[in-house]
């Protein structure tokens, strides 16, 4: 079972799309878990991205359904990865509408794919850090490198910073990051290794009158 935000970039969505599809019961209810931990399972990603990536052309009773169809054929062979299912338990026909949710298993696969290459990437380590998630091989933090990018600062500037990463440990950390956001409050302007922080002016908030 994932995280809203790994579910979210699994699926290729937004983490809200993933709660909403929660709420509104367009997921069946043994793919998800409510409560303060929402979960849902791995096989719901690409029937996620499937609702919100035909609703220009199907109805919502449409795309539900179409979700319900191919549940029944799951739930009857379960697996432990979807995208190891054949082609045709993915289409669905009702009279003249035929429905391929193909695509969008093999997009989740592929962004499955690189999520377990980030996770492998990864460690964390009480002695490395007090056990923030560094990339592995390193005292780098990768939130700090994904910061750094979302901050507008150029791979090759980073790779400056930190000259053992290589391009493609700076893109996975990004995709860690997205799918693992730290709590609280992120610092908008990242410092790269060796920067200094000279100053920094506060603004008093304006009281509503």
């Amino acid at each position: 079972m994932l995280s809203p935000t790994q579910a979210a970039f699994v699926a290729d969505v937004e983490p809200r799309d993933i709660h909403r599809a929660i709420d509104r019961k367009v997921l069946p209810d043994r793919l998800f878990l409510r409560g303060d931990e929402r979960r849902v399972a791995i096989e719901g990603c690409p029937l996620v991205a499937f609702y919100y990536g035909s609703a220009k052309r199907l109805t919502a009773e449409e795309r539900v359904a179409a979700i319900r169809i191919v549940d029944t054929r799951l739930r009857a062979a379960p697996s432990d990865e979807p995208w190891s299912r054949s082609a045709e338990d993915w289409i669905v026909r009702d009279d003249l509408l035929r429905i391929d949710l193909s695509p969008f298993v093999a997009r989740a696969a592929e962004r499955w794919r690189l999520y377990g290459a980030a996770r492998a990437m990864v460690v964390s380590d009480e002695a490395i850090l007090s056990g923030v998630p560094v990339i592995a091989g390193t005292r780098i933090p990768v939130h700090d490198v994904a910061a750094s990018l979302a901050a507008g600062h150029a791979p090759e500037r980073i790779r400056a910073a930190y000259p053992s990463l290589s391009p493609a440990q700076i893109e996975l950390a990004a995709l860690y990051a997205r799918a693992n956001p730290l709590a609280g409050r992120p610092r908008t302007r990242p410092l790269l290794e060796g920067a200094r922080l000279v100053s920094e002016d506060t603004v008093p908030r304006r009281r509503a009158g």
